[in-house]
């Protein structure tokens, strides 16, 4: 092919190309996520506008760029996909809006009491009762007032609160899950003990289900739920509690979580981080070990928890 040539206005209007309307177009599925939204295909990367940014590389730009990136396009292809190719198709351009100042973070108005949320955690999802209380106790879990979502709170090491993880109660289907918007992903929900070594995992019921696991002497270990892909909050919990060693992957056991672990294991080392070390759930994530451990308690929730006094497998049993 002979050089392709395009005018400083197409190159304009196809980088003011909306990403959502485009990628719907390309039978992309999109995830809502604050103000932005999602790609439901590689969760680290979101998009607002014609803008888009990639956390797990910590990059990002405008259309064009996307399309570069994500569709593997030259700058000429990624120019005429996004004008449609021949046919002149028209994509929806960005709407023009005015400079959006960021919103403070504040947390969801919380409802009386906790009843959708207890039931939802502990015969949904099995966990402890004695789990829930603890964390509810210190603010860390309560109920929404107005959709009665079960919201994770994370505190900084001042106790104040930085940060809010919000999963919907509903049962039938996909629920909703989200952050709060303006929060800060370096405290996301997560629990600091005494001991050297923190557990990490995707989400907050999936820590719980590991405390569930693995109950002896929990409170004396650290933990930390990423509410998304970004591993600030493990570099967080290092700089703050220096008697943190050891980080212990507890991602789900699928390709997503295993590409997570890879690409978090290779921040921390270059950040001079070496004692990390894989912990795999036996089905997909850890909420389901303890369902099966628990017979499915969704479907038996009359009969009461054992309570698990098993050790957390250490470094050498993994390998």
């Amino acid at each position: 092919m002979g050089y392709v040539y395009f005018t400083d206005e197409q190159k304009e209007r196809a980088n003011s190309v909306d990403l959502a309307d485009f990628l719907h177009r390309q039978g992309e599925k999109l995830l809502p996520s604050g103000r932005d939204k999602r790609l439901a295909s590689d969760h680290s990367i979101t998009i607002r506008g014609n803008r888009w940014y990639d956390h797990a590389c910590e990059k990002g730009g405008c259309s064009i760029d996307f399309v570069k990136m994500y569709y593997g396009k030259s700058f000429p292809d990624a120019v005429t996909m996004l004008l449609g190719g021949e046919q002149g198709q028209a994509y929806r351009p960005e709407k023009i809006q005015e400079q959006e100042l960021p919103k403070p973070f504040v947390l969801p108005e919380a409802h009386s009491n906790m009843c959708r949320v207890y039931g939802y955690l502990t015969r949904t999802r099995c966990i402890g009762r004695s789990v829930v209380s603890f964390f509810a106790r210190k603010k860390m879990i309560y109920e929404d007032a107005k959709y009665h979502n079960t919201v994770f709170v994370g505190f900084d090491k001042d106790g104040v609160a930085r940060h809010a993880h919000k999963r919907s109660t509903y049962t039938q289907g996909d629920g909703f899950k989200g952050n709060v918007e303006s929060c800060d992903p370096r405290y996301s929900f997560h629990h600091i003990g005494q001991d050297d070594t923190i557990y990490v995992f995707e989400a907050p019921i999936d820590m719980l289900s590991f405390i569930c696991i693995y109950q002896k002497d929990w409170k004396n270990h650290s933990y930390a739920a990423l509410c998304g892909v970004s591993d600030q909050v493990i570099l967080q919990s290092l700089f703050d509690y220096p008697n943190i060693k050891n980080i212990g992957l507890c991602l789900d056991n699928d390709d997503a979580g295993i590409q997570a672990r890879e690409r978090i294991t290779k921040n921390l080392s270059e950040r001079g981080y070496q004692n990390v070390f894989p912990l795999f759930p036996r089905l997909k994530d850890w909420n389901e070990d303890l369902q099966e451990r628990n017979g499915q308690c969704l479907i038996q929730p009359q009969q009461p928890l054992k309570p698990q006094q098993e050790t957390i497998p250490s470094v050498m049993q993994m390998a």
